[in-house]
């Protein structure tokens, strides 16, 4: 008797019909490379706005300044968790690999959920550093400080889409490793963003007090 496939072994049976390279996990090499140009680009970007807040950092006018608003365990605690969150990524890529779809399902949402909690610490941050007096228009710094890491917010939220996109094609077996969104390029994505948070906060929180 046959069985019919289900969504948690549609990962093999697609691709055994499709690829004759014996290994179907690569991402296509264009697709990669694509991948990587566009971050390049956002290092671009990160840099030229990381650079404008070294210009601006000390130029606090009638606001306050960091060392008065910054809560440095508190955002260190943020921090955490969006690192953590890339290790959750590596182990839903490395589940996915091994044709575990309802682990990498896991990995996916838990991976998904830090980044939004990661997200709900920045505004709550943002907004107690309203109600402390720093503002986009309250000095240089302001708007430096929430250019660069609104930016970066804006990266995480894209981030946790994505993630919550390919939790929802894995439900119905429509995860694959060569076409569509897929977890090695999400996941180099994810990854990027947080070494690129990384460098923020040591640069804006770390060395500004």
């Amino acid at each position: 008797m046959t069985t019919a496939p289900t969504p948690e072994n549609v990962l093999t049976d697609h691709h055994d019909g499709d690829h004759h390279d014996g290994d179907h996990h690569d991402v296509h090499p264009i697709r990669k490379t694509a991948m990587w140009v566009f971050l390049g680009s956002e290092c671009v970007f990160f840099g030229a706005m990381i650079a404008t807040f070294f210009l601006y950092r000390t130029e606090f006018g009638d606001g306050p300044t960091a060392e008065e608003i910054f809560n440095i365990p508190f955002t260190s605690a943020s921090s955490f968790v969006l690192l953590m969150s890339s290790l959750t990524m590596v182990l839903a890529h490395n589940a996915f690999d091994h044709k575990d779809l309802r682990k990498a399902r896991v990995w996916l949402a838990a991976t998904a959920l830090l980044g939004a909690t990661f997200l709900s610490g920045q505004i709550f941050e943002f907004v107690e550093f309203v109600h402390e007096g720093l503002t986009v228009h309250s000095s240089p710094f302001g708007s430096a400080f929430y250019m660069l890491t609104s930016f970066h917010g804006a990266h995480v939220l894209i981030g946790v889409i994505l993630l919550a996109t390919m939790f929802v094609l894995s439900l119905s077996g429509r995860l694959y490793a060569d076409r569509g969104l897929n977890i090695e390029l999400v996941g180099l994505y994810w990854h990027f963003v947080d070494i690129v948070w990384i460098v923020i906060f040591t640069i804006v929180y770390l060395l500004q007090v």
